[in-house]
């Protein structure tokens, strides 16, 4: 399977990997079928994300696009990380092998979900935000597991 340099750059060298003690949400999405587990931490402030990591269990896209996600959400207002989707994480990585398109979903999922558990433990209403879905059909290979 082909990925681009830039897939293999935030595989090879992911950012922001490891947990936020004290996280304002933390957000696990996965499907333990297919074995791609995401849990996305953040630390919010003043309804901005002031930091986020991840750690996550699966492919080489799965690796990748966490990475992104959790740069693309840092310095943003939780409006602005509320307008990141599947398809911006796919951009900002130049894209991923068709089969592989479904980790930006979850990348996405991931972000909400830690946004959901944000907004349960603080009381704040997050416009447009749904609870996190349980498990997700999704099942294909790994390529390496972190």
């Amino acid at each position: 399977m082909e990925y681009n340099e830039k897939v293999m750059e935030h595989f090879m060298n992911p950012r922001n990997v490891g947990e936020i003690e004290n996280a304002s949400g933390v957000g696990t999405v996965g499907n333990a079928q297919c074995g791609d587990i995401m849990r996305v931490y953040l630390k919010i402030e003043n309804s901005t994300v002031v930091d986020a990591s991840f750690k996550t269990f699966g492919c080489g896209a799965a690796v990748a696009t966490s990475s992104i996600a959790t740069e693309m959400v840092k310095g943003k207002t939780i409006d602005e990380v509320m307008q990141i989707t599947n398809k911006a994480v796919l951009d900002a990585l130049d894209g991923l092998p068709a089969v592989k398109a479904h980790c930006s979903v979850l990348a996405e999922e991931a972000v909400r979900a830690a946004l959901w558990d944000y907004s349960q433990k603080s009381g704040v209403q997050i416009e447009g935000l749904e609870a996190p879905k349980e498990n997700h059909g999704h099942s294909h290979g790994h390529d390496e597991v972190q």
